[in-house]
């Protein structure tokens, strides 16, 4: 048996890990930039019961956003999974109101597979944002900031006492 297929076998999946990260990222940053874009139809699936449709469309987009680009900054990347975690909770009532009311949306086919589908959907963008919120070699992880950043400001946390992940 070769020593190093074990190592290659965690680069590999370290990789399809940071690949993965990557095209959630971008996935989810487009869809909070067509919260503001084109916010009608996320305005047409919000629930009735909640008030001030337009603004939490707004919200919700500005948090995908913001979640999509703290999954890229590995100092913040735990913290900002756990936000997209809680954000796919949150908006899940909405995918429910469009599934129960048939909800047409433009550009999607009017089709209540499609409605009822999104509702298993958000539970696997859900598992995807929980598997960024454990700890990760920050070495290793996708960054939109330059690594000797990361570095250093792991060094100067650890020269302050501050215990983090970073340490």
């Amino acid at each position: 048996m070769n020593p190093e297929a074990p190592q290659a076998d965690r680069l590999i999946a370290t990789t399809r890990k940071e690949q993965l990260r990557v095209i959630l990222a971008i996935c989810i940053i487009v869809v909070g930039i067509m919260h503001f874009a084109v916010p009608d139809p996320f305005v047409k699936i919000v629930p009735d019961y909640l008030p001030y449709h337009l603004e939490l469309v707004y919200i919700s987009g500005f948090f995908e956003i913001l979640g999509g680009i703290g999954i890229l900054v590995p100092p913040v990347s735990q913290a900002a999974a756990w936000g997209l975690l809680l954000l796919f909770i949150a908006v899940f009532p909405a995918n429910i109101n469009m599934a129960i009311n048939e909800i047409d949306l433009p550009h999607i086919p009017d089709s209540s597979v499609l409605r009822w589908g999104r509702l298993p959907l958000q539970a696997v963008l859900i598992a995807w944002a929980w598997w960024y919120t454990r700890a990760d070699d920050l070495e290793e992880q996708v960054s939109l900031i330059p690594s000797r950043w990361i570095k250093s400001l792991a060094l100067s946390q650890k020269a302050e006492g501050i215990d983090s992940r970073l340490s």
